[in-house]
This record gives structure tokens, C-alpha cells and sequence, in this order.
């Protein structure tokens, strides 16, 4: 078995693009081998910004054989009564390509058949692979594409050459212009010239002595030992960046690490806008002291060894000078500025072409963050938080989006929040108003760290439940994988914050306060928008809660029931899926599920009350006793926080319910008992239904 190469040179490719690109190019190569029934051993990639490279080992010359057994006419139209073959034998014979002695007789449900056994011989690896990897070169998904010279053949960057090898034999095939060869090239620089590759086997080793690392796993080792140690000459380490890193290990086929000072007066700006200045534009590492405060050197990985590196180092300081004046007059001139004027500029930077400006926005986000701030003050475990928390919210849902105008965050889009802290903080603002502006914004990404503060995680809900509600009265609501507004994101954000910070405030009621907020046309499309936003972070909460593992029929089950206190929604599913697993929650399910079934069929009695009168069994009387007595206990264990506990009081009534059943026919005659026996049941159900609704939990089936 030989390994097959293949290797697909280009111009440089965005850092970005390359682990995707090859995570599918080996995904649907892998496919298209199974699928061709061609037996192969491990598939590895390699990627530099000029070459996507896959290598699979062991690949078979030739596809496997498939047998199959194919069925003909019956057996006696097949054969006459001597048991000599007919013309319908022959002709099914001479289809399915054997003698026609090798046919034989299978007996099933409709009769006795002709049958015969088909052997597809494996063609050839290479004449397969020779149709399959040009379609597979140019299904490689890309975010962008682009087409070159007068070729309708897109890819990422112009393709220049491919490299095709099964073994020693080169497979041949076109795309675009480009004929499939064993030849590649070595670093552009300092060895361009083409290198021919006999076999899989030398192509590394090739590449090596060409001056390509082509391997990303030891470019990235290489980038991480050399500037550890360049860090260390300068005592100092590098500051952790695992993202650079990552980018560029993509950005070079062979590094070569350089270090280069700056001048101390830039200390003077923020960490944050240093290391953004070295890191976006220049990709540069920046380097800390032993006490993690930044020093004026960085560290540079350059794609090509000169001769002379100080020169090179030279460079990137010229270039990197420039970048920080550039820094320094932005910084300068923002603290030259206050809040209130970038507020007021804010009304002229438009937030949605439907939901208006900014300073609308940052005006409902205000509103919002303090109805917030209020429904949280009631929770007597944050009243060291009180006296200012709804001040500082309102204050910092104002000037929360107000560094969006500031020159450092045009400059630096990647700085908005955190430029936001920093100026506040100068502006002797709070540090509760200062980290909220910059924790608003979290989660920024999926999995990101949440807002800290308390402050910080009301303005969070409040600017994403704004959003969320905009774009649904604006018609900007997901659909499929199409989400510009990340409404997804910024609806598990809220619900992760407000399980993080154990908020209990109505999620409708937010929603209501939100959707006042913005004008509908009736109250009709009001209600509509609520319920759309609502059913919006239901399907959140209960994708979340999957993701925790939680079975899909308990978190129907509890979500159907209520989803409007985020806290309760897990207890109460944690409290459910534990009693689940218990021996006896089968028959406890299939009782209630009975008590549902009578209350659904039954007309409703005019009065919830139960009349103690009018019972002739002491199983009512038992029932009766039983629900006063665990609902107290339920109540005051659901106070005290103990979900567990109040679900096994609940499930505690299963005996007495039985007994109930066994004992009375609910569906009386007479009207005054059928209508007291369903208020019992009525008040069962209740308590069962402030967890769930046992209905939609799966039990075992028994034949």
C-alpha cells in the first residue's frame, strides 16, 4: 500500500483560512475514500500560508470487491419441468455477468427465485482519485473566494501548483490552468526554485531543507520555545497570547524571531492600547518584567533569516514608532474629550436603519437597567449593593456605548468597552460604573468569560434584551444559520449571566419593559412580539440545559410549565431528573398523568374550594388531609430553597391518590360530588404542575 500527497500550492492565504481549509479538505477526502471503497490507514494535514497539504498512508491500488446477491425471476418460469434453464434464466444469467450453472434457487416469503451472486472487481485507485481530487481542490469551503486570469475556477488565493502522488506515480488531472505534477517550490525567499518529490515519503525532508516548515504543529513549538527564550534575554516572558500564537504560525513557512525595543514615553498609554497597537496591525508579541508590567521591547516573528536581523529589528521599530504616535495622538485627544460630548455624538452614529441611533439605544438600555436594578433590589442578599446600584446602572447604560466615537476605538475597534473603563476611570467616575462599561459587552464570544460585577451583569441583560427585542419588531429574527445580530449569543448571554448571578426578576415582564420601548402598530403586534421574543429564550434555556446533558424530555417538561425565572428552571430540572432515576417514579408518573387525563376530559367545577361535607370515603378524607399537609411542607421547603426536597413531598401523595381512585368513581352522577372530587384533583395537579408537566416525560412502555 503506498500514502497518497497532495499538495495545493498558492499565493498567500489568509492566516484565518487555513486550519478550516484543511479540517474539510481531509474530511471530504476521507468520505470520498469510504465511499469509493478504497481501504486506507491515517490521514495527516500540514498547512503554510502558500501550500494546503494532506497525506493519507496506506492507501489500497485498488477499490474493494463488492458482492451482491441479486434476485431474478421465479423458479419456475426459470427453469422447465426437466430443471433445464430457460431463455428468462439465460437472459437473467447474462445480466448479472455469471454462468448461467451458477445460478442458483432461494427460497423466500413470496416463493422459490433465481438468484445469483455479483462481483464488482475494485478499478483502480489512481484512475478513481484522477476524477475525485479536482472536484475535491475546488469544493474546499473558503469565507471568500477569487477568480484570476480568464479561469472560472475559484479558491481562496490563485492556485499555482498541485502536487498529486499515490506512491511514486503522479496523479494526473487539471484545474483551471494547472496540470497536477510532483513538483513544488521551497520558501519564496530564500529557496524559490522547484523541488521534485519522488514519493510521499521525502516530501517533508524536502520542504525542510528548502527552508519550509510545512508542519504547523513544530512552526507553532518553534514561535513559542524561540520567543520564550528571546523574552528571557530581555528578562523578561512573553505575555500570553494563544490566539497570536495561533495566527502567526499561519502567517510564516519559516520563523525567525527578532526582538526590537520601543521608547519608554509610550508606557505613558494603557497597557490595553499597547499591546493592541503591537498586536492587531504588526502582530507583534509583547514582552512583561517578572511583576507582569509591560515593558517598552516586543518581539516580532518574521518569515524570512536575513543576514543581518538587527536591521530587520530596525524595521519593525521604525514601523512600530509610527504606530504608537499614532496611538499617543489618539489617546491625547480623546482625554481632551468628555462623555457628554461623545454622547451627544452618538445620536449621529446609527445603531439599525429601523431602531434608530446609539443614543436611542444607549437611552432605552438606560431605562431597561434601571427597571432591572429595581425588580433586583427586592432580593435582600444584595442590599449592601442598594444605595447606589440603580445610580451607577443608569449612569453607565448612558456612556456605555460613548467610546464607540472615541479616535482610539475607531482606530481599535477591538478596544470598545475597555476604552470606555479606562476613560471613565480618568474621568474619577466609580469603579462599579467604569467595569460596567466594559463588561456590558460579555459574553463577547460563545463561552466567553461573563460580566464580574454586579452593575455590569444588569447592563449586560439590559443591552442584549434591547437588541434582541429591536431586531424583533425590526424583522431581523434568526433563521436557520443566518443570525447578523448574533441575537442567539446575546440570549444565552443573558440567561448564563442571570444564572451566574442567580437573578429571579420576570423574563417577560423584561421583555414587556423592553417592547414598550419601541413603536408597533397595535397591541395585537405588541402581544405577538413578546410571545416571538419569549419563545426565542425558551429555545435558548433549553438548549443550554441540553448542553448541561439534561434528558430533552425533562427539560420539555419543566419548560412547558414555566421558563420565566431562570434560577427556578434548573433547580427544578435538576430536582426532576434526580427523582427520575428513582425505582418508583414510573408508577408516580403514570398516576399524575392519570389525575391530567380526568381534569383535561372533565368540565371544570365551577369552584376550586373542596367542601369536606360532601365526601363519602375516607380516602377523600385521606386525600384531603394528605394535599394540606404537603403543600404547607412543599411551601416552606421551596422558600428555603430545597427543590429536591419539595418534589419528594409531592411524589409522597402517590399512595393516597391510588387509594383515591381505587376508593371513589370521580366521574359521579351526581353533580355536587363529580365537582368536589375534581377540585381534590384539581389541587393535586397544581402542585404537580409548578414543576412540570409530567405528561411530556417518557416512561417505559410494558407489553
Amino acid at each position: 500500500m503506498d500514502s497518497l500527497l497532495l499538495e495545493i500550492g498558492t499565493e498567500e492565504i489568509p492566516a484565518g483560512y487555513i486550519e478550516p481549509a484543511l479540517n474539510a479538505l481531509s474530511a471530504m477526502l476521507l468520505k470520498k475514500l469510504a465511499d469509493g471503497r478504497i481501504e486506507h490507514g491515517t490521514a495527516e494535514t500540514f498547512g503554510t500560508p502558500r501550500r494546503l497539504v494532506l497525506e493519507v498512508k496506506n492507501v489500497s491500488g485498488r477499490q474493494r470487491p463488492l458482492t451482491t446477491e441479486v434476485t431474478g425471476p421465479p423458479a419456475n418460469i426459470g427453469f422447465d419441468e426437466q430443471g433445464n434453464p430457460t431463455i428468462a434464466a439465460e437472459k437473467f444469467a447474462e445480466k448479472v455477468g455469471v454462468s448461467v450453472k451458477n445460478i442458483i434457487i432461494k427460497e423466500t416469503k413470496k416463493g422459490a427465485y433465481l438468484c445469483a451472486k455479483k462481483v464488482e472487481s475494485g478499478l483502480n485507485t489512481g484512475l478513481l482519485l484522477k476524477s475525485i481530487l479536482p472536484d475535491l481542490i475546488t469544493a474546499i469551503p473558503f469565507p471568500k473566494t477569487m477568480r484570476w486570469a480568464d479561469l472560472s475556477v475559484e479558491f481562496a488565493r490563485p492556485v499555482h501548483t498541485i502536487l498529486a502522488l499515490l506512491g511514486n506515480k503522479i496523479i494526473p488531472f487539471i484545474v483551471g490552468n494547472i496540470k497536477s505534477s510532483r513538483y513544488t517550490s521551497g520558501h519564496s525567499f530564500m529557496q524559490p526554485s522547484r523541488i521534485k518529490i519522488s514519493n510521499p515519503d521525502e516530501y517533508l525532508k524536502a520542504l525542510d531543507s528548502a527552508f519550509v516548515m510545512v508542519d504547523s504543529k513544530k512552526r507553532r513549538e518553534i514561535i513559542e520555545s524561540e520567543t520564550a527564550k528571546v523574552a528571557k534575554s530581555l528578562n523578561g516572558r512573553v505575555l500570553q497570547d494563544d490566539e497570536l500564537v495561533d495566527i502567526v504560525t499561519n502567517l510564516v513557512e519559516y520563523p525567525a524571531i527578532v526582538a526590537g525595543k520601543f521608547d519608554t514615553k509610550f508606557l505613558e498609554l494603557p497597557d490595553e492600547v499597547l499591546i493592541t497597537a503591537m498586536r492587531e496591525h504588526q502582530k507583534y508579541f509583547s514582552v512583561v518584567d517578572k511583576k507582569g508590567k509591560l515593558m517598552s521591547c516586543f518581539i516580532s516573528v518574521n518569515n524570512t533569516r536575513a543576514k543581518d536581523m538587527s536591521l530587520v529589528a530596525k524595521g519593525h521599530e521604525r514601523v512600530l514608532r509610527a504606530r504608537l504616535e499614532d496611538a499617543r495622538f489618539f489617546y491625547k485627544s480623546d482625554s481632551k474629550s468628555s462623555f457628554e460630548d461623545w454622547i451627544e455624538k452618538l445620536k449621529r452614529v446609527l445603531f439599525q436603519a429601523s431602531l434608530g441611533s446609539m443614543y436611542e439605544k444607549a437611552i432605552r438600555v438606560k431605562k431597561i437597567a434601571e427597571y432591572l436594578a429595581d425588580e433586583i433590589s427586592h432580593d435582600s442578599d444584595l442590599k449592601q449593593y442598594l444605595p447606589d446600584l440603580k445610580e451607577n446602572v443608569g449612569k453607565a447604560a448612558l456612556m456605555c456605548k460613548a467610546d464607540l466615537v472615541s479616535q482610539v476605538v475607531v482606530e481599535f475597534p477591538k478596544l470598545q468597552g475597555v476604552m470606555g473603563r479606562i476613560y471613565a476611570l480618568n474621568a474619577g467616575e466609580p469603579d462599579d460604573v467604569a467595569y460596567a462599561i466594559e463588561e456590558h459587552y460579555r459574553p463577547s464570544y460563545s463561552g466567553g468569560p461573563l460580566p464580574e460585577t454586579l452593575t455590569g451583569s444588569i447592563l449586560s441583560i439590559a443591552d442584549k434584551i434591547d437588541s434582541i427585542c429591536g431586531c424583533f419588531v425590526a424583522g431581523l429574527i434568526p433563521t436557520g444559520a443566518s443570525d447578523p445580530y448574533a441575537l442567539r449569543r446575546q440570549g444565552i448571554g443573558i440567561i448564563q449571566i442571570m444564572l451566574n448571578k442567580d437573578f429571579s426578576f420576570s423574563i417577560v415582564e423584561m421583555i414587556e419593559k423592553s417592547m414598550k420601548l419601541f413603536d408597533q402598530k397595535s397591541d395585537q403586534e405588541f402581544k405577538k412580539n413578546v410571545e416571538n421574543v419569549y419563545s426565542f429564550l425558551k429555545n435558548r434555556i433549553a438548549h443550554l440545559l441540553s448542553e448541561e446533558g439534561f434528558s430533552k424530555d425533562i427539560i420539555s417538561a419543566v419548560i412547558s410549565v414555566s421558563a420565566d425565572h431562570v434560577p427556578n428552571i434548573w433547580n427544578r430540572t435538576e430536582a426532576l431528573e434526580k427523582l427520575k432515576t428513582k425505582p418508583d417514579f414510573e408508577p408516580l408518573s403514570i398516576t399524575f398523568k392519570r389525575v391530567v387525563n380526568i381534569i383535561k376530559k372533565a368540565e371544570l367545577p365551577k369552584s376550586k374550594d373542596v367542601d369536606e361535607n360532601l365526601f363519602l370515603d375516607k380516602c377523600e378524607t385521606a386525600l384531603y388531609e394528605a394535599c394540606k399537609r404537603v403543600n404547607k411542607k412543599v411551601s416552606d421547603n421551596l422558600d428555603k430553597g430545597l427543590f429536591d426536597q419539595a418534589l419528594y413531598d409531592i411524589a409522597s401523595l402517590r399512595n393516597v391518590v391510588d387509594d383515591f381512585f381505587d376508593g371513589v368513581m370521580v366521574m359521579a352522577d351526581d353533580m355536587d360530588l363529580r365537582e368536589n372530587r375534581l377540585a381534590l384533583l384539581i389541587n393535586i395537579a397544581y402542585m404537580f404542575g409548578m414543576f412540570a408537566d409530567f405528561a411530556k416525560i417518557s416512561t417505559p412502555t410494558h407489553s
